[in-house]
């Protein structure tokens, strides 16, 4: 039966993963009171599938299991099945994929979950086979079993699901007690602990499946910087080499992949996220910063050019992923396979580069007529090739009789050539939700880049985000929302998008130096203690007062895909005490690390984004101040030589002379008002821990000053 035969209540969703499940047989329902009051007047229980659209496992569930009407069948009898977006609502898979973990020792998406009419957890797993595969049960007798139990026993199951309630919300509530604020010592044991999982070879850290973790990076650069440890740059250096010139990465677009499922970052989950992009491009931007390497401001520039050509909406809004899925054939648009867009066969690439151009490019990318995916379970990607860089092109120079430069151009031409070949292709769904705090994060990356790179189109993408947000995502009373998709606006924000955003509009204040980012930075810094903060035990609630009362009140301080918003706000209330010399935001970073120390203790490898909001606190930390006329042709010079150098702990704000924007910005800033221009010149201040150094005119003696601090 066609698959559009069918329509449930999800054709009334935004989101693009719901609508991917509108035509399912099976009776699907958002998330909301409407389904619980249907299960608890049908007395049933609920199959709560948890998801996002770019998930190749939740596509191979729903083509399997949720588009088989036999399935469907069993689920519309016997269960009342809700269908949530993790991207959409991170509150409800933060809290359920909390309880799939208590009950199997492991996460993962699809999540599934069976629920009582109230909500509380009694049964859960992750991806179930139609039928029992690989180990694995099968759903349909999954659901039989648990439909049976329900029946025979509703008293136990119910029993059973409030005692697993009771023991999550226990192990939650005293998970921030602690009484000593972290330092070094959990920097050192961190670094021990990625020492001892690091791949000498590849780079990386720990087995397969290998993620970028571009926190972790970030951190063993603060920790190479403060402890002079060559280890920890090496480390770093090799894991950005590797991922550049594996299949992580795609040579043709740019930007990267989700994760490698192989140790030599060769072959990819090949789903892209946008949160991976702002956090790669700022980890190869300040790896740029702290060795020189011009080849990892190129690989940023690679993502980030990514990110404008493919992300980026009309409106200056960045886009949430693409799929790791697309179409073989254009006119089969429902036939799907991993990778689709991205793989190659050795006789395309000679038939589209002819043989001496296709042979330099295989030999360069590791083309082979067999196909070059090792490790393939499935055989789904037979006889395809993906992009890695297998050889020097040194070495390919001297085999054909040519210097490195021709070959090099001979590389680039092929690009070219493909690229224009590849965009004919199906191109995988682009799920174009806009997140506020992955938008924030995104922000950030552009705004860091155009400092660092001196980039003004980077600047511009960075204001046009952040535009966009304050317009559609703030409402009139301040409050952010989670959501933007096709003109709607939906979910009160989160933690993480106060704190995305915030942080983002911080960064591009010192990219554009203009005062109301800062303002604005400043207001959602405020309300985000108004909103999320744990008065009890401090530290900041995942969902606010403004959002939905779940089973859990989570508190995190250990980083997943994305930082935890906990660690993150560490470093913007430091940086906006810092610059507004507001006493209350330091205070309220202190007593985020104390109470989450004990975890962070425990288990410093963990949570890597707060280690480097740990470094920030034991200094040496900077402010400083460009006192100029707006618009002085000096001002970039004089950013170009501050952003140089790899100096994370630092803010920066511009004091501008005679302007009408002056007294503004020392009402935000107000160590302002005394760093002034000396003689008529642009002069820079550049103070250490609130002790200030001579100020300078020359800009060699600014770049001395830095070094020295560097």
């Amino acid at each position: 039966m066609a698959q559009d035969t069918y329509t449930n209540q999800l054709i009334h969703e935004k989101s693009p993963y719901l609508l991917q499940h509108a035509h399912n047989p099976v009776d699907w329902y958002p998330w909301g009171e409407k389904a619980f009051e249907k299960a608890r007047r049908e007395n049933k229980p609920v199959f709560l599938s948890i998801g996002y659209s770019t998930c190749h496992w939740c596509h191979v569930m729903e083509e399997e299991s949720f588009r088989n009407e036999a399935i469907a069948q069993i689920l519309n009898e016997h269960f009342v099945s809700i269908k949530v977006d993790r991207e959409e609502r991170p509150d409800i898979d933060q809290v359920y994929l909390r309880v799939l973990t208590a009950m199997t020792g492991a996460g993962g998406w699809p999540a599934s979950l069976f629920l009582t009419p109230d909500r509380k957890p009694f049964y859960a797993g992750t991806y179930f086979p139609p039928e029992e595969r690989w180990g694995r049960p099968g759903f349909a007798g999954v659901l039989q079993s648990i439909s049976k139990k329900w029946a025979s026993a509703p008293q136990t199951v119910t029993q059973n699901s409030e005692e697993i309630a009771r023991i999550l919300v226990r192990e939650v509530e005293k998970e921030t007690a602690g009484d000593k604020i972290p330092g070094e010592e959990s920097l050192q044991t961190a670094y021990e602990s990625f020492k001892r999982q690091f791949d000498a070879r590849y780079g990386g850290f720990g087995e397969t499946p290998k993620f970028p973790q571009a926190h972790v990076l970030s951190f063993l650069l603060r920790y190479w910087k403060r402890f002079k440890a060559p280890e920890a740059l090496e480390m770093v250096e090799t894991t950005l080499r590797g991922m550049a010139g594996g299949g992580i990465f795609d040579h043709l677009g740019g930007g990267f992949h989700r994760y490698a499922t192989d140790v030599r970052w060769r072959v990819p989950h090949f789903e892209k996220m946008l949160y991976d992009q702002a956090m790669l491009g700022r980890a190869y931007l300040e790896a740029y910063q702290a060795t020189g390497t011009e080849g990892y401001a190129l690989v940023a520039r690679e993502v980030l050019d990514y990110v404008l050509k493919d992300l980026t909406s009309a409106a200056g809004a960045f886009y949430s992923a693409e799929d790791a899925d697309s179409a073989e054939n254009l006119q089969k648009p429902s036939q799907k396979s991993e990778g689709a867009y991205y793989l190659w066969t050795h006789v395309e690439i000679l038939n589209h580069l002819g043989k001496a151009g296709g042979t330099v490019f295989s030999e360069f990318y590791g083309i082979k007529a067999q196909g070059n995916l090792t490790g393939d379970p499935t055989g789904e990607f037979s006889s395809r090739n993906v992009l890695y860089v297998a050889r020097p092109a040194e070495d390919i120079a001297r085999e054909h009789s040519q210097t490195p430069e021709e070959i090099l151009k001979v590389l680039a031409e092929a690009r070219q050539t493909l690229s224009a070949v590849r965009s004919k292709r199906a191109r995988p769904l682009r799920d174009e939700k806009v997140l506020t705090g992955w938008n924030g994060l995104m922000i950030s990356s552009f705004a860091f880049a155009a400092c660092v790179l001196g980039e003004k189109r980077y600047r511009a993408a960075a204001v046009n985000a952040a535009e966009f947000l304050l317009q559609h995502l703030k409402d009139e009373k301040g409050l952010l929302s989670h959501r933007w998709c096709e003109g709607e606006v939906a979910v009160p924000g989160f933690a993480e998008d106060y704190v995305f955003f915030a942080l983002g509009l911080l960064d591009l204040y010192e990219a554009t130096f203009e005062p109301r980012y800062l303002r604005e930075a400043l207001f959602l810094s405020r309300e985000l203690i108004r909103l999320f903060w744990d008065e009890k035990a401090g530290g900041l609630f995942s969902a606010g007062k403004e959002n939905e009362e779940l089973l859990l009140r989570m508190k995190e301080i250990y980083d997943g895909a994305l930082p935890s918003a906990n660690a993150v706000a560490v470093l913007l209330f430091l940086e906006i005490g810092h610059l507004t010399m507001d006493r209350e935001f330091e205070e309220k970073a202190r007593r985020i690390l104390l109470a989450f120390s004990d975890a962070i203790l425990r288990f410093p490898a963990g949570c890597p984004q707060v280690l480097s909001g740990i470094d920030f606190t034991l200094g040496p930390s900077h402010e400083i101040t460009i006192a100029a006329h707006p618009g002085h042709a000096v001002l970039d010079d004089w950013m170009r030589e501050i952003y140089r150098s790899f100096l994370p702990n630092k803010v920066v704000a511009l004091h501008p002379a005679g302007s009408a924007g002056a007294e503004e910005i020392e009402n935000l800033v107000p160590f302002l008002k005394n760093q002034s221009m000396i003689e008529n010149r642009p002069t820079v201040y550049v103070c250490e821990n609130n002790a200030c150094r001579t100020p300078v005119t020359e800009i060699g003696r600014l770049k001395n000053i830095l070094n020295t601090e560097g």
